[in-house]
């Protein structure tokens, strides 16, 4: 199981743990609007899957917006934030921002996609910070658990893994 901690402190993580080459395992959150999302939903596509603690925090906010500002780039992917925000302060923190298109979603009525993924750290009730990317065949070709919640994920890694799955 990844070991991550936040702030220095040691979280103890809940769910299964994701490993490259395994299917993608698939889960239901909330859009802003509280409609059901699922993963399944986009079938056929490549997706990179964003986790952060909390849009309304400095890192998790960079985070939000440096893999939203990519995705023009990276042509046919899409990137889906996950958080354990409520969906008001996620589409608060998209209008505030700017990224009024961003696909924001949160975990927080069943931590439906921690469990799913192993992130959810059980002394927070937050989602761990961690990058996903599954290609169109629902396969995880990428997973990055950050071992430290308050540092930044490997940006150029996950992107350059969500060019590959193309």
């Amino acid at each position: 199981m990844a070991s991550v901690t936040f702030k220095g402190n040691p979280m103890t993580l809940v769910g299964n743990e994701v490993k490259v080459g395994e299917s993608a395992p698939d889960f239901t959150v909330l859009a802003n609007d509280l409609s059901e999302v699922k993963l399944s939903d986009n079938k056929g596509t490549v997706r990179l899957i964003s986790v952060v603690p909390s849009v309304d925090t400095g890192v998790c906010a960079a985070q939000t917006k440096r893999f939203n500002d990519e995705i023009g780039k990276l042509g046919d992917v899409s990137v889906l934030t996950i958080s354990a925000d409520l969906p008001f302060a996620q589409a608060r923190w998209a209008q505030e921002n700017g990224f009024n298109d961003a696909k924001i979603f949160s975990d927080h009525r069943d931590l439906s996609f921690g469990e799913a993924y192993g992130v959810i750290m059980k002394e927070l009730r937050l989602l761990a910070r961690s990058v996903f990317v599954i290609d169109s065949n629902d396969k995880v070709v990428y997973a990055e658990y950050v071992a430290e919640g308050t540092n930044h994920p490997d940006y150029d890694k996950a992107l350059e893994a969500a060019k590959q799955a193309k």
